[in-house]
Formats: structure tokens, sequence, C-alpha cells
């Protein structure tokens, strides 16, 4: 089993008011030790090519360290533990069955009313050699051609993120600003300065198999890993089965359902 039997019953009264009101909030250690062991290998097995599945995609890590650095387009590359995501994780059937574990199902029903859909389930990977840092950015807005934007994403550590290892920083509130751009993604300079960001950034360090809820609208990011250690996290994005796909230049998205 993925999950910890005790964490599909927790009490999450105190995590979902913190969501609330702070756009964040931990969920404390909810992966099994086996379920770490089996998602870190199934992770390894799919960037090395021993496992594939048509249609995933994949992204190698800038050669710089710089977000903005990192190649497009270029899709699998052939065996390399230093792609920076990994993304349509859903094809593969382990973690298919995180996508589905009934924690999740419990905090995504109080969030989101009726059929609940996947946007994405995302795997970002700092490779040992520090991989990249990632500015400050939302997930959402026109960026995502979504009729309307999700609220709820589980980011969920499969190695740990410590202080120096590529924890995530949030800005503490920051998802009740609203979109920084319409656009969306990336934070302007200008939007940074303006709200202080980096004198207001909340370091959100966690041990392997802990889970933290992180809303959309919440300004986050990460830096490299400096240890020497590879640092594994898990995104998985939920939100409304009312929601479209908005994009012209290809046959819109229909969104796998979940709970």
């Amino acid at each position: 089993m993925l999950l910890l039997p005790q964490a599909a019953q927790m009490d999450l009264s105190g995590v979902l008011a913190h969501y609330a009101e702070h756009g964040w909030a931990k969920l404390g250690r909810v992966v099994s030790d086996a379920g770490l062991t089996s998602l870190r290998e199934r992770a390894v097995e799919l960037m090395l090519g021993r496992v594939a599945w048509p249609g995933m995609f994949f992204q190698m890590d800038s050669a710089t360290g710089r977000h903005e650095d990192a190649p497009l387009g270029l899709g699998w590359q052939g065996p390399s533990l230093s792609y920076r995501k990994l993304e349509k994780l859903e094809l593969d059937p382990k973690f298919s069955e995180w996508i589905r574990n009934p924690l999740h199902e419990r905090i995504a029903r109080a969030r989101i009313d009726g059929p609940v859909v996947l946007y994405r389930c995302i795997l970002f990977n700092k490779a040992a050699e520090g991989g990249s840092d990632i500015p400050w950015h939302q997930d959402g807005g026109k960026l995502w051609g979504l009729s309307q934007d999700p609220e709820l994403q589980v980011w969920t550590a499969l190695d740990d993120a410590p202080l120096d290892g590529g924890c995530l920083e949030v800005v503490d509130g920051s998802h009740a600003w609203g979109l920084a751009t319409a656009l969306g993604g990336v934070v302007p300079e200008n939007r940074v300065l303006e709200r202080e960001a980096e004198a207001r950034a909340l370091a959100l360090p966690v041990a392997a198999g802990e889970s933290v809820l992180v809303h959309n609208m919440l300004w986050h990011r990460s830096k490299r890993t400096q240890t020497g250690a590879r640092r594994l996290g898990l995104s998985v994005c939920y939100m409304s089965g009312a929601t479209r796909c908005l994009r012209k230049k290809r046959t819109p998205r229909v969104f796998v359902p979940v709970f």
C-alpha cells in the first residue's frame, strides 16, 4: 500500500482551515516506507526507459541551473537521471494509484464540488548535481488554458527536501492576491519587489513521505539542492469536472476523471 494506513482517516479540519487562510498546509508523513520505495523505483525506471508509456512528457534540466534555460520540446532524450520533469504520470499504474488514494479523495471532495478530474500529475526532479532554481510563480492564468483556475495541488516529497535541499518556499497568504498577471506562471520582478516577496519568503522543509497542500494561486518557488543528493517531488493537481480546456491551436484536452 502506498498510503500509510492511518493517513487515510486523519483529521483534516485543522489542515483545511490552515490551507484556506494561508494557501498551504502540511499534511505530515502520509506515504508508507513501501510506497516510497515503489514510487522512487518507478521514477528511476521511467527516467532510464526501463518502463515506458506512450504519450508521457519528459523535459531535460537546464545545464546552467537557470529555469529559463531548460530545453523545450525535445521529449525523451534517452536514459538519464537529469530529467527536470516527467508529466502525464497518470498513465503509469503506480502513480495512478497514488493519484486516487483515499486521503486525496477526502481532501479534493472537501474543496471541490461535484466530480473531480486531474489536471496533471508531474514529477519534479532536482538531480544530485543541483537541478534548477525555479522562480516565484503561480500555477494558473491564461497560460494554463482553462475555463477556471484550479485551486488544489498536493505536493509530496519522495526524497528529503531540507532547507538547502530544494524545499518549497512560499509567500504566506499570497493566494488571496489573485493572479499577478493575466497570463500566470512566473511572477514578474516588479511584482516580486512590490510585494517584498524575498523578505516574506517562508521555507517549507519536509522529509521523504511528507505532503504539502499548495493553492494554485500561492506564490511558490524552489532553489537548487546543495546537499549532493537528489530531490524528487510529486505534484498532483485536482480540479472541478466542469473545467473546460480553452486551447484553440490543438484539440482541446479531455481531463481524466478521478473522483
